[in-house]
């Protein structure tokens, strides 16, 4: 680090400049805010989808489809992205058409690898876009499946007096490979990819609690995580998040990456926009 020599001095703001810093203040808080609305509203809709994937489309059967939908509209959560997310949880597109899975694997800035999973009626359609994200984030379409691990992931809703300490002997037990609790407090199971419907139902049932999430995941191997130790790359990997919320379809995106010496708060933006 250079050291300069403290020196007292007078400035003067022009006043334009006082001005455009102002505003360019306000854009940036703006841009925040509507990015934090799209997330939360993002979030919603795969909740929707979510509870329609666990127990049907009938919000009238389905008391955590009703709630979903409910949180949804107050939010303010338009009526086609509600429908959109409820024909997804059936395998459907918003018109109908059976989707297909696809799965995208990239390098990303920094080295960092990329797995994107994706439901689409029109898979050359997806991978064109998902392709242009890629390029637009200075990253490249390559094999990395070998850096990652699939799993089942099962949540579990929280319940009073039923932590990891309480779940961990009857999911052992029943076939569950590693047990944790979330930043929420609730408690997720990890299993063999073809045993967690199983797994997921047997819990819920036995212990009493409420299945949030039942799905396959791609998860890092320890040994292979690169820490992110330059901001100008987490922000490029940030703008690749962003442009990801763009193109239709995307399910779950995974990242072999730590912290490393970025900033809390850039380190928990990159997390909050990963949580597609």
């Amino acid at each position: 680090m250079r050291l300069r020599e403290q020196v007292r001095c007078l400035s003067i703001t022009p006043q334009s400049q006082s001005g455009h810093s102002k505003w360019s203040s306000i854009k940036h808080d703006k841009a925040k805010n509507d990015a934090g609305k799209s997330k939360q509203r993002s979030l919603m809709t795969r909740d929707i989808t979510n509870a329609v994937k666990l127990a049907g489309p009938n919000p009238d059967m389905n008391p955590r489809l009703a709630l979903a939908i409910t949180l949804a509209k107050k939010a303010a959560v338009p009526k086609a992205s509600i429908e959109a997310a409820i024909a997804r949880g059936q395998g459907l597109s918003s018109t109908g058409a059976a989707l297909e899975s696809l799965v995208v694997e990239a390098v990303l800035p920094a080295s960092v690898a990329t797995i994107i999973e994706c439901q689409t009626d029109n898979k050359l359609r997806a991978l064109a876009d998902l392709r242009l994200v890629v390029k637009d984030a200075k990253g490249t379409m390559s094999t990395v499946g070998y850096l990652f691990e699939k799993k089942g992931r099962i949540i579990l809703g929280r319940k009073d007096g039923m932590g990891v300490d309480e779940v961990l002997e009857p999911a052992l037990d029943a076939g569950v490979q590693d047990v944790e609790d979330d930043e929420q407090g609730r408690v997720v199971l990890y299993t063999e990819p073809a045993q967690t419907k199983i797994i997921a139902e047997k819990l819920s049932k036995e212990l009493d609690m409420e299945i949030e999430e039942s799905e396959i995941i791609y998860a890092p191997n320890e040994d292979t995580k690169v820490p992110l130790d330059d901001e100008g790359s987490a922000k490029e990997i940030a703008s690749f998040l962003d442009g990801l919320q763009e193109v239709q379809g995307v399910q779950g995106v995974y990242m072999n990456w730590t912290k490393g010496n970025i900033s809390d708060d850039l380190w928990e933006e990159l997390r909050t926009k990963a949580a597609v």
